[in-house]
């Protein structure tokens, strides 16, 4: 029977080792202290008595707390032996994944010369068991058996590892160590089918993990390509939203289904990126399938895309305003086709973040507004620059049209923002008063307006039948006849120029009106236009005189309506076109007569005027006052813009009180005119406009009252064009097929096409984790 305790040669052994380590750690805490030699150190009776005799100490010490102590210690050691040895077979029972593919990764371990314990009948375990020996002779390694030198044992490496709950060979067990008939039991475990399957399993894992591809890392791996898959959808999708809402165009048809007619423009064209792309291909198969129930084609989802890149334009544009700090707020109202006031917002900035300086006016948002009244729309205004986080005090201009509502001195919006922010000034349009004044220009000349009404009778002769019409180009192969506009009338020229250039051919045109026609007051309507007014040498030169003047006049207004066009810029263009009048009434006549007569002369016309007899009326009194009073004012607006020296202090002075407010001013006078002498003498002479001026002092960088002047010029606006033109596309997208259009939808595809180019700079990226933050679904998804 085998002893299952120690003896007392063996208790007698440990405790010697204790002893001896006890005497090694003896003193050892004195070397961190240091004792002095007139002090005794009181812990020196504790070294005394720790010094007594260890066999005194082991009397004291009974031969159960000795037991205890040495069992505590062979456990301590065994569980570090354990520990440290993962490469024991015999361990391997409930290890974790990690020290499996650690087993795996290394190998298993064979020590070498090794003394094998024999058992009761002389046999033990041999090195040459490792080898099976075939029939031919050749001998095969048995990489897989591994030998256990703690409870003299042999294993299988891989059944230990991978073992099957139903397997109950030994070797995938507890161990075999029936040396008599372990060659029988190796051959009959090496061929089993359980053995090969777990050698199998052994080998893949051992690939993998030499190419770092586990299970878990294939999943990882699976799971990375299927979120890039999602990605990869969801840029198509952002890219047709943007496509479409670039062009104006509509989203929607009759259904919401793939492959189907009438699905609208949307899935329409994700169908033809589909036909060439596989990321495409792949997501529609997988819908179709059933195997999916997100595909993210839904209306709600475009809404969703368009409010996120409308969001993401309408802050890049903020954030520029901002930088900026002085603006400019333009407005202008409308009704749409759903018959609701939209009041449009435009935010005109100098953007001096980027070389060249740039002059900016941004499209933000329509306002569907209810109260027209001066008072509503400037608190919608109010209310809207607030949701912004745009401050009203740093607001240095307004831009409307003429309308009281805006104007208006007492209670229009322009008084009402003066009244919480003088330095805020109301800049009329400059297209709209230019027409306003061509417009009355010509209704107090009596030709002029029989002028445009003979221009106006053409082209309701025509235009009123598609058989006249027909007749018009027949003989007319050039520009069609243009109706005269109530509203813009530099846009007259064309309605005039497309009579100047075709004159011979439109009369024409009229008399086969007048001999095909059935209808009495048609051909005599067709036969007076013929005879008495394009045969008449004082239409000629009316339309001749017109012709030029309009086209000056459409010159200018197309100008005026850049977009980044400068105040100073406006009033050399404006001042230039007086200058052309003026011109034009000392030599122009002569040159109109001469083209009148050129034109007669390809028409066969006498170059002559029928002759009236002259009416002299009496003059009034007040008449030469009158004129003194016009010359006068004409004699002041030519001057307005002169400016010396002498007076640039003062001016200086003016500015600094108008753009002051609550004891807090833009500028400072006195360092305005001193900068503006010293920069006189270095700015060179080919800086013209107040923008390159703004480039030089930015790059100089030593005038900064100068500076804060000059942007803020540059921030008043000129004309309200830029609102003008988003009522252009609010008309293309907000359609009678699309009426029923959200104001939030409306604003989001408003903003993506006229902002066009802002779009292009919005990442993707953030548009997708902006999506997958919406909901968790979507975070576990694409995040």
């Amino acid at each position: 029977m085998i002893r299952k305790y120690e003896s007392g040669s063996q208790k007698r052994n440990k405790m010697k080792k204790i002893e001896k380590m006890i005497q090694t750690q003896r003193g050892a805490l004195d070397k961190f202290f240091k004792t002095s030699s007139s002090i005794e150190d009181p812990s020196n009776e504790l070294v005394h008595e720790s010094q007594q005799p260890i066999g005194q100490e082991e009397e004291m010490i009974g031969n159960e707390e000795v037991d205890a102590l040495i069992e505590n210690e062979n456990n301590q050691e065994e569980m570090r032996e354990n520990a440290l040895n993962i490469y024991d077979p015999r361990i391997w029972d409930n290890i974790d994944n990690k020290t499996k593919d650690i087993l795996v990764e290394k190998g298993l371990v064979r020590e070498s010369n090794l003394k094998f314990p024999v058992d009761g009948l002389s046999r033990h375990f041999s090195y040459s068991y490792y080898t099976r020996k075939l029939s031919n002779g050749e001998g095969q390694d048995r990489k897989w058996l591994v030998y256990s030198k703690d409870v003299d044992k042999v294993y299988c490496f891989c059944c230990k590892l991978f073992k099957s709950v139903k397997m109950k060979s030994l070797l995938a067990n507890e161990g075999l160590n029936d040396w008599k008939r372990l060659s029988e039991r190796l051959k009959q475990h090496e061929t089993s089918s359980e053995h090969i399957n777990n050698m199998r399993t052994w080998i893949d894992m051992q690939i993998r993990l030499k190419k770092n591809e586990t299970i878990d890392k294939e999943l990882l791996v699976q799971m990375k390509k299927e979120k890039e898959h999602w990605k990869l959808v969801l840029v198509r999708i952002i890219s047709v939203v943007r496509c479409l809402a670039k062009r104006n165009l509509a989203f929607r048809g009759e259904n919401e289904k793939i492959y189907q007619d009438n699905n609208g423009n949307f899935l329409g064209l994700l169908e033809l990126i589909a036909e060439f792309d596989l990321v495409l291909q792949e997501h529609f198969r997988r819908f179709q399938n059933n195997e999916i129930h997100c595909h993210y084609l839904s209306h709600k989802i475009q809404n969703e895309f368009i409010g996120m890149l409308g969001s993401k334009v309408r802050s890049a544009i903020i954030e520029k305003i901002k930088e900026a700090k002085y603006f400019s707020v333009i407005l202008d109202c409308t009704p749409d086709v759903s018959n609701h006031e939209q009041m449009t917002l435009i935010i005109r900035c100098v953007d001096v973040s980027n070389a060249p300086i740039k002059v900016e006016e941004y499209f933000l948002e329509f306002l569907k507004v209810d109260d027209t009244s001066g008072c509503g729309l400037f608190n919608e205004l109010q209310v809207v620059l607030k949701r912004l986080e745009l401050d009203i005090n740093n607001v240095r201009g307004q831009g409307y049209d003429n309308g009281a509502n805006m104007k208006g001195k007492n209670n229009g919006v322009q008084t009402r923002f003066l009244k919480i922010n003088p330095r805020a000034f109301y800049m009329p349009c400059a297209c709209h008063s230019l027409n306003l004044t061509v417009c009355d220009m010509t209704n107090s000349c009596v030709k002029a307006v029989s002028f445009f009404g003979v221009v106006q009778r053409m082209y309701t002769l025509f235009a009123s039948s598609t058989k006249r019409w027909k007749i018009f180009q027949d003989h007319v192969h050039g520009l069609t006849l243009k109706p005269l506009s109530t509203t813009r009338w530099e846009s007259h020229i064309n309605s005039v120029k497309a009579i100047i250039t075709q004159t011979d051919d439109i009369r024409e045109a009229l008399f086969e009106l007048s001999r095909v026609s059935e209808d009495a007051k048609t051909k005599s309507e067709a036969e007076s236009l013929a005879t008495h007014e394009l045969e008449n040498f004082e239409f000629l030169l009316g339309m001749s005189i017109w012709h030029n003047i309009l086209k000056k006049i459409d010159l200018v207004s197309q100008k005026l309506q850049y977009g980044d066009m400068q105040i100073d810029v406006a009033i050399k263009h404006l001042k230039g076109l007086v200058s052309y009048f003026v011109d034009y009434r000392e030599n122009g006549f002569t040159l109109a007569l001469l083209s009148a007569k050129e034109i007669a002369s390809k028409m066969e016309i006498d170059p002559i005027f029928p002759e009236k007899r002259q009416s002299r009326r009496k003059k009034q009194f007040d008449e030469n006052y009158h004129k003194e009073i016009f010359q006068y004012a004409e004699e002041s607006f030519r001057n307005l813009f002169q400016m010396n020296y002498i007076r640039l202090r003062e001016c200086c002075r003016n500015l600094e009180v108008a753009l002051t407010h609550d004891n807090e001013s833009d500028i400072n006078a006195d360092d305005l005119f001193s900068e503006l002498e010293v920069l006189q003498m270095y700015l060179p002479k080919e800086t013209k406009t107040a923008i390159e001026v703004l480039e030089f002092v930015k790059v100089v960088d030593c005038f900064p009252n100068v500076s804060i002047a000059y942007r803020i010029i540059l921030t008043l606006p000129v004309t309200v064009a830029s609102a003008e033109r988003s009522f252009s596309k609010l008309k293309l997208i907000k359609s009678y097929l699309r009426s029923t259009m959200s104001q939030e939808r409306l604003n989001g595809l408003a903003i993506l096409c006229i902002e066009k180019n802002m779009l292009e700079n919005i990442d993707f990226e953030e548009v997708i984790d902006d999506f997958a933050s919406q909901n968790a679904r979507r975070s576990r998804i694409f995040q």
